[in-house]
């Protein structure tokens, strides 16, 4: 095959996790496929081999390649000749087993995607990032709100200096599903986001929090200095935290929070950013995603809405967006977003081509650590009730 010409096949995708009883899995699916350039052909399904198998038909994966364990997945799927084996492996699980898995894909040779918090701790996510940087894989992270058309419209707007110097952010991320102790009840869901051996240092900073964050940075491009946090287990008995708040300071000078909330009653999946900058001001929700309103003193205020026809739309924005103006996009269309930024990237490896580590439209493995770094020192700071810690990782995205 010639180097860079283009990829006239689908992308072969194995899953795992995503068995009966799945949301995030389903999600996935959903999304890899929604642009016609990839097929789910294998999958190991669940850690209970059992299980993995009978959910295989659910996503319409033959029975030779629903496989019983990744270790199966894997070294089946390289038995293959080249014309059938998988070319990414998609990781839906719990958070403790994200490296192990994803790990073994890279050092089987197969690209990865994988869900957030990409691994259980810091030290996991800087040993994932060197084995990445060592091979020729992509690695994608699925930080999905970053893949919504104003979302990228907003960010090439600070980027391009149309707000001026950024100075504050107020991040929030509020549910209010964990409002009771649902992992006493065995909820599948709850029982292992609130487990620390499984869910790892943080819970609801962990789960949601995370996102505000890597929003924060995606948007404005923001370095951070420093971080002071307090996070709070407010349902009695729980273990790992269901409400918090932090302040960041940023290298420019500039101020930032990030609030995140499981157990606010009537919350459903309110993720809101604003961002405050010398020469205007933006505001945007997920549970409103197709709508971008911006504000100058003295001027009427702007609502900008997803609409690829329209002049005020730029360049990412319209990239972006599938529909034209009135047909709403939302969460499925902007995790596959992520998906096929990540597609391009592994269309270019397999023709020959060489890859872009890390200045990637989609999350990558150094957003990845860099989303550790976050939580390990959220909770190392609370744990100093409040105590100023460093922020700046080595492998922040500049």
């Amino acid at each position: 095959m010639a180097i860079n010409e283009p990829l006239e096949r689908k992308l072969r995708m194995a899953l795992v996790g995503g068995g009966q009883g799945s949301f995030i899995g389903r999600v996935h699916c959903t999304a890899a496929v929604l642009d016609n350039r990839a097929e789910l052909v294998a999958g190991a399904l669940s850690s209970n081999p059992e299980r993995a198998k009978a959910s295989a038909p659910d996503y319409g994966i033959c029975e030779s390649r629903a496989y019983g364990s990744v270790q199966e997945l894997l070294e089946s799927e390289n038995q293959l000749p080249e014309d059938q084996r998988i070319d990414f492996v998609t990781v839906a699980t719990p958070n403790h087993t994200h490296y192990e898995i994803a790990s073994a894909a890279i050092n089987a040779g197969f690209n990865v995607i994988c869900d957030k918090p990409m691994t259980f701790d810091l030290a996991q996510a800087e040993q994932l990032a060197q084995q990445v940087d060592q091979s020729d894989v992509v690695f994608a992270l699925t930080h999905n709100y970053t893949g919504y058309p104003l979302v990228r419209q907003a960010r090439e707007m600070i980027l391009n200096g149309e707000l001026g110097e950024i100075q504050a952010i107020r991040a929030c991320y509020i549910q209010g599903w964990l409002r009771t102790r649902l992992e006493s009840e065995d909820q599948k869901q709850a029982a292992w986001r609130t487990d620390p051996s499984r869910s790892g240092a943080a819970g609801c900073f962990g789960d949601i929090a995370t996102h505000a964050y890597n929003l924060a940075r995606f948007m404005s491009g923001l370095l951070p200095e420093s971080i002071s946090c307090h996070l709070k287990v407010f349902e009695d008995g729980r273990r790992l935290d269901d409400y918090g708040t932090a302040v960041i300071r940023f290298e420019n000078g500039g101020l930032g929070t990030v609030t995140a909330s499981q157990i606010s009653h009537g919350r459903e999946n309110d993720l809101s950013i604003e961002i405050d900058g010398t020469k205007g001001a933006l505001q945007w929700r997920q549970e409103d995603p197709n709508q971008l309103i911006v504000r100058r003193n003295g001027e009427p205020h702007q609502l900008y809405t997803r609409d690829p026809n329209a002049p005020f739309m730029n360049d990412s924005g319209k990239a972006a967006c599938r529909l034209p103006s009135g047909h709403p996009e939302a969460f499925f269309e902007a995790f596959a977003n992520v998906y096929r930024a990540a597609y391009d990237a592994m269309a270019l490896r397999a023709t020959g081509g060489s890859v872009e580590r890390r200045d990637t439209v989609y999350p990558n493995v150094h957003d990845g650590v860099e989303g550790m770094f976050f939580i390990q020192q959220c909770v190392e700071s609370s744990s100093q009730d409040g105590a100023w810690l460093p922020l700046r990782h080595e492998r922040a995205r500049h």
